[in-house]
């Protein structure tokens, strides 16, 4: 014979309960492996686009500069009215280890105008009106400024072209430099 059971509705509403977690565990789990496969995905595309810039930066500054060297041109037009051009790159920073003995070739060349030299104080809230002060006042009151001396890399850049394009040099020592052609295409 068969035993009846009673089920009480705590009984079904557990029984519900369990269903509902069971499926939010597996919409959750779903989930989870469409996240690990869409990284995946991103990890494999920027891999794929990595070697596609490194071989567009091949072309743009080894294989049409040389071909075009070739015939002896710097620039073309296309067919299509498009225009192809070769241009040096320049790049320049200053060496983190040798930032002083840098300023002061700088100084020394007479290009010590390209040096910015940013004096700073900080402030706690509310303390707008001390912030207006002058910098000697702020070493006056205990304030300790912050200094700090840069060159912006363009600038830089601009310098090693203009010093490339004079037939001097930049001093490897204190700077890391960067020179290379770039080709450019105009579309029309």
């Amino acid at each position: 014979m068969t035993e009846i059971k009673n089920i009480t509705l705590e009984d079904l509403e557990d029984d519900q309960q369990q269903l509902i977690e069971k499926s939010d565990i597996k919409t959750l789990a779903k989930y989870c492996t469409d996240l690990a496969n869409k990284q995946e995905e991103i990890k494999t595309a920027e891999e794929a686009l990595k070697l596609l810039e490194e071989e567009a930066d091949k072309i743009s500054s080894e294989i049409i500069p040389n071909l075009l060297a070739e015939q002896g041109l710097s620039s073309l037009k296309l067919a299509d009215g498009s225009s192809v051009e070769v241009k040096k790159m320049y790049r320049c920073s200053v060496r983190k280890d040798f930032q002083a003995d840098a300023f002061q070739w700088l100084r020394n060349n007479e290009l010590g105008d390209i040096i910015k030299n940013v004096v700073s104080v900080g402030f706690g809230m509310g303390e707008d009106n001390k912030a207006e002060q002058m910098l000697s006042l702020a070493e006056q009151q205990g304030y300790q400024p912050e200094q700090k001396t840069t060159v912006h890399a363009g600038t830089l850049a601009a310098l090693l072209r203009e010093r490339i394009e004079a037939g001097l040099d930049m001093p490897s020592d204190f700077f890391s430099t960067f020179v290379k052609d770039e080709t450019k295409i105009s579309r029309k």
